[in-house]
């Protein structure tokens, strides 16, 4: 039997959509203890993985001898250069504001209605985008693998569909004909960009040595 895995997290979205990919394989899905009480641990890198690696050491720090699991995750839309990317939680705190690398994300709403403005013009050819999720899982400070998933679709010109959180009912899914806040847990645990990653995960952890 693998051992509960622990998510470094405060967000009930990714939660859901862990335990949802967790679920399948017969994994329990823990969050890290007194996570709110513990310093937020400032998301100021380039890239998805920097990020994620960064999150999981310094939250795997306060769990001594654990391993903690850490990601970071968004929307690149091709039109716009692959933005949000990276500053996907924080995209509409960015909006008009002279400090844009605040840390502060933003609500999901506002985020959506700036994607929105910001392809306003592009042709539904060009809507073209993805999700990437990276995971990193680290022990005491250390990184001990990270993992990475992606999903391809095309950005919608309204919202559609009430689950899932995010960009979720903006991004459609062409595969199966679904926006993300269409999908039962089951189809985003098999479809998604955190799915494959945590997937990933899975497969590795069933077989390190750690």
């Amino acid at each position: 039997m693998l051992k509960p895995v622990i998510i470094a997290t405060s967000n009930p979205g990714k939660l859901r959509d862990f335990a949802g990919a967790a679920r399948v394989h017969g994994i329990e899905i823990q969050g890290l203890p007194n996570f709110k009480a513990i310093p937020e641990c400032v998301e100021d890198r380039d890239t998805f993985e920097a990020n994620a690696r960064k999150k999981a050491e310094y939250y795997s720090c306060y769990a001594p001898g654990q391993m903690v699991l850490a990601d970071d995750s968004g929307i690149e839309a091709d039109a716009l250069n692959l933005a949000p990317g990276v500053r996907s939680a924080r995209y509409a705190s960015d909006w008009n504001n002279d400090q844009p690398h605040t840390s502060c994300n933003s609500d999901d709403d506002l985020n959506n209605e700036r994607l929105l403005h910001e392809l306003r013009n592009v042709p539904d050819a060009q809507r073209t985008g993805r999700f990437v999720c990276v995971i990193a899982a680290a022990r005491d400070g250390q990184t001990l693998a990270t993992f990475r998933g992606t999903a391809e679709g095309v950005i919608l010109r309204e919202l559609r569909g009430d689950g899932g959180f995010g960009y979720d009912p903006l991004f459609f899914f062409p595969q199966i004909h679904k926006t993300f806040a269409e999908l039962t847990a089951e189809e985003k645990s098999k479809y998604s960009h955190r799915g494959e990653a945590f997937r990933k995960f899975l497969d590795w952890y069933a077989s390190a040595s750690i």
